[in-house]
């Protein structure tokens, strides 16, 4: 390990899994929020609580960016990390919130298995985070968000073809649409949060 006279600022790691711990309740929130029809809207406004929670957490991060003199890792990949992790809180609560204006009722049940999905990596991201510190044990997590990033995509296939089935008339299809394009989004954005880490493991190894 290189010596350094100036110390590394190490307040990021406490941010990092803040906000990844944020995701593992908004995740959470939103899994309630697609079976509960009668609680919806007190659960959306839970929901951009936590949005309004992970900014928050993005904006220390910023702001310890631009005042640190030495950071952990590249200040880019910092900055990646961060906006990545917030990118997903983002797509969460639009997918709730397209319900709601949207009227939508019952949803698919290939929404629910998405969510359950979801989960899962907000889950994985959230033991993962902490573990930036010392660069350990890293591999497994970014191995599985890939995967289960690959089995949303798989899931995504099969609700657009539940769309186009005949099964729904044409304005519920566009709207179910908008709300499964959230929640692939929000796959795709923790994808994009376990690559950050691998590269930022790479660059440290």
């Amino acid at each position: 390990m290189p010596f350094s006279l100036t110390p590394k600022d190490s307040s990021f790691y406490p941010l990092f899994t803040a906000s990844a711990q944020n995701l593992v309740e908004a995740t959470e929130v939103l899994g309630e929020f697609i079976h509960d029809h009668a609680r919806r809207a007190e659960l959306a406004v839970k929901l951009r609580d936590l949005e309004h929670a992970g900014d928050q957490s993005t904006h220390a991060i910023f702001r310890a960016l631009n005042t640190s003199f030495v950071t952990p890792f590249d200040r880019e990949d910092i900055y990646n990390l961060a906006s990545d992790l917030d990118d997903v809180m983002d797509f969460v609560e639009a997918a709730a919130d397209l319900v709601i204006l949207t009227g939508l009722g019952t949803l698919p049940a290939e929404m629910s298995q998405q969510v359950s999905l979801l989960q899962r990596c907000a889950q994985t991201t959230a033991e993962a985070m902490p573990r930036l510190k010392t660069m350990k044990d890293l591999s497994d997590y970014w191995i599985e968000v890939n995967r289960l990033e690959n089995e949303a995509d798989k899931l995504y296939r099969r609700l657009l073809s539940r769309l186009y089935s005949g099964e729904f008339d044409a304005l519920e299809i566009l709207k179910l649409k908008e709300v499964a394009d959230q929640l692939e989004e929000a796959a795709d954005a923790f994808e994009h949060v376990a690559n950050v880490v691998e590269t930022i493991a790479v660059k440290e190894s």
